[in-house]
């Protein structure tokens, strides 16, 4: 099953997708019971609702404004250097405990809305990922437990602005300028996915690839971030946990390649056992002003 988030004529709505069309929930019901896709989670009613959102009138994609797959998350919590190749690339030895960081909502759009270089830096880095959506409450899950408590997964563009990043250990300032980031196009439920370490992750700016993995790489893979995690932070349905980059990177590259207006960054995930996710694409522009 896919879920998205998106704006119809200009008012936020989520639904199922299908065969490259849009099943809106229906306006009562949403402003009723379910506000939104976190709370149909919350609700575990996604498939009660599919039911309902498949006999609603189709949407073509282009009538739409894709929102981040959770709008306003409680949490965005980001692994970093998480890939063995990547790890490697940077020259470090592979971390005893997960290296996390956090981004605010107001840092990421949703699918084929405008990424945003900020004035302040031209240092503007790509980071394609695979990220874990909460699907219901978590609280010290055990790594063989982990996966039950996923809704599904979707792509997220980690977007680093590296000297901002580089000011001091801790990584936020370069993760959180606004509208830097992207999550999407939509959220694939775990009955699409079992196994996240059979995907296959890969990056491209304007057509040409530039990362490149299977998911099989992760240092620590979904169980064990979601027990990690879970120890010390309660998880709420609609949050969302990026798993990390492969190598490839932008600033590891000589000389380095740094987004520049007008680039189109895609992010695809496949599957071996299916269609995987998708692609989530977006363009970049300057900061207005």
């Amino acid at each position: 099953m896919r879920l998205a988030s998106f704006l119809l004529d200009g008012r936020p709505a989520y639904g199922l997708v299908m065969d490259d069309t849009l099943y809106p929930a229906p306006p009562a019901l949403a402003a009723r019971f379910f506000p939104d896709l976190a709370a149909v989670l919350a609700a575990g009613a996604t498939a009660e609702l599919a039911t309902t959102m498949r006999q609603q009138p189709g949407v073509a994609p282009d009538r739409v404004r894709f929102l981040p797959v959770i709008p306003s998350p409680r949490k965005i919590i980001c692994v970093g250097v998480n890939y063995l190749a990547h790890i490697r690339e940077m020259g470090r030895e592979p971390p005893a405990h997960p290296t996390l960081f956090v981004r605010y909502p107001d840092s990421l759009v949703g699918h084929g809305e405008v990424l945003r270089r900020p004035r302040e830096s031209t240092h503007y880095d790509y980071e394609g990922e695979l990220a874990i959506v909460i699907g219901r409450p978590a609280r010290r899950v055990a790594a063989a437990d982990a996966l039950a408590s996923v809704a599904g997964y979707t792509c997220l563009l980690d977007g680093s602005v590296r000297d901002w990043q580089n000011h001091t250990s801790q990584f936020i300032p370069g993760k959180n300028f606004p509208a830097t980031g992207s999550c999407g196009p939509w959220l694939v439920t775990t009955d699409e996915i079992p196994d996240p370490s059979r995907l296959h992750i890969e990056t491209r700016i304007n057509g040409q690839v530039m990362q490149s993995a299977p998911t099989s790489d992760l240092c620590f893979d979904v169980r064990r971030i979601v027990e990690y995690v879970s120890t010390f932070t309660p998880l709420s349905p609609g949050d969302i946990i990026a798993t990390g980059t492969p190598s490839g990177v932008g600033f590891a590259r000589k000389p380095p390649r740094w987004l520049v207006p007008g680039d189109v960054v895609e992010v695809s995930i496949t599957g071996a056992d299916g269609p995987g996710i998708g692609t989530l694409r977006n363009v970049v522009a300057d900061e207005a002003g």
